[in-house]
């Protein structure tokens, strides 16, 4: 056997950004350093998926099998496939290309982080160094198998894709560049998944201020954000930050602080009126088009908890409810009381992604995302 070669990937990295982050590892403390004060909140937000967005490898972060029989994704080329494999030393994806007569080639790279909490599916990611890769085959839960990653063509053996900072910014709560080029990144320290300090900011100065002789008074938090005392503009910058696309990074991911003016830091264009927008990463576009969004003084957070795990759509509907009458539903007078809980699923019905796009069988796999912008669908019934 003989390794396939990687790729040179020098041509193929965007420009990295000036690197002046102004934040710093030595300010993070990590979500343990908040249980002594905030026990219940970290009790249940241990359990969410943003807490879950990136994770180091383990047989309960990753969702898919490792056994046999399930453990392979064959592909539309018939000499190439892939098989998933556990050992001593970790969790590893394989290769395998027959060439005539009788070669065999092999590649191999081991799981070093974990992306996605698995409620629809993960992608994984490898170090090189100290660049940072996604590996070729990801998971996808509705059907619970392994997959093509995104943008990976079906039938290759890509193992050269890299991943720039702002991948991290939506996935995590610090990396620390080490640009150029720019997937590469800092091993340690890292502050995996969106953590407390990601929506509240950096915590060793506040954790410093509450264990001193002369801690702040009650009610006084302390160098940290409460993100529901900003104003809503700024209350919608942070959820916008991962939640309203790629955009373009006028400054290095991680500088935003909490509270601060997303516009300085990323370029996110307007949509056009009525133009679809991606239901992926686009959410809060979408809600902004929306009518309650238009006419109430709604947030995301009016109708999220992010200290709390949500997957219930149908909870929603209680929610809808504190501002709607079911009796002023054009189905109430065919449906009645059956609309109670349907609220989502008519006005916030599923739509396939455009952005995460799977190959896989000689055909194309879309995600069913819920859009979030708030409207009357014909289509649904």
């Amino acid at each position: 056997m003989r390794e396939i070669t990687r790729r040179a990937v020098s041509g193929q990295l965007p420009e990295a950004p000036e690197r002046e982050n102004r934040s710093s590892p030595s300010n993070y403390v990590r979500d343990e350093a908040c249980r002594d004060c905030h026990q219940e909140q970290l009790e249940t937000f241990l359990s969410s998926a943003h807490h879950a967005a990136s994770r180091v490898p383990s047989q309960t972060s990753i969702a898919g099998k490792f056994t046999p029989g399930l453990n392979t994704l064959r592909t539309s080329n018939p000499s190439l496939f892939f098989v998933m494999s556990t050992t001593p030393e970790g969790y590893f994806q394989t290769a395998f290309a027959k060439l005539p007569p009788a070669e065999t080639i092999t590649h191999q790279e081991r799981f070093d982080l974990v992306i996605g909490s698995g409620r629809k599916g993960q992608t994984y990611l490898y170090w090189n160094g100290e660049e940072l890769f996604e590996l070729p085959v990801s998971y996808w839960t509705e059907t619970d198998r392994w997959i093509n990653s995104p943008g990976h063509p079906d039938g290759l053996p890509n193992f050269d894709k890299p991943i720039i900072p702002r991948c991290l910014e939506c996935h995590s709560t610090y990396f620390e560049s080490l640009a150029p080029p720019s997937n590469r990144f800092a091993k340690t320290p890292m502050v995996l998944g969106i953590t407390c300090e990601r929506c509240h900011g950096p915590g060793a100065a506040h954790v410093m201020l509450h264990r001193s002789k002369t801690p702040p008074q009650p009610g006084e938090a302390g160098h940290m954000v409460n993100p529901a005392s900003l104003s809503r503009e700024r209350q919608m910058d942070l959820c916008a930050l991962c939640h309203a696309g790629p955009g373009t990074p006028k400054a290095p991911s991680f500088s935003i602080a909490p509270g601060e003016v997303l516009a300085h830091y990323l370029s996110i264009p307007a949509d056009a009126p009525d133009t679809p927008t991606e239901v992926h990463g686009h959410q809060v576009q979408q809600l902004m088009s929306s009518r309650c969004y238009r006419s109430t003084a709604m947030t995301c957070s009016t109708c999220h908890d992010v200290h709390k795990p949500q997957r219930d759509a149908a909870s929603f509907s209680t929610l809808c409810l504190t501002c709607h009458k079911i009796e002023n539903c054009g189905k109430f007078s065919t449906m009645g009381a059956q609309i109670l809980n349907r609220c989502t699923s008519c006005h916030m019905p599923l739509q396939p992604s455009n952005q995460i796009v799977f190959d896989a069988d000689g055909h194309q796999i879309k995600p069913q995302l819920r859009t979030h912008k708030i409207a009357i669908y014909k289509e649904v019934n």
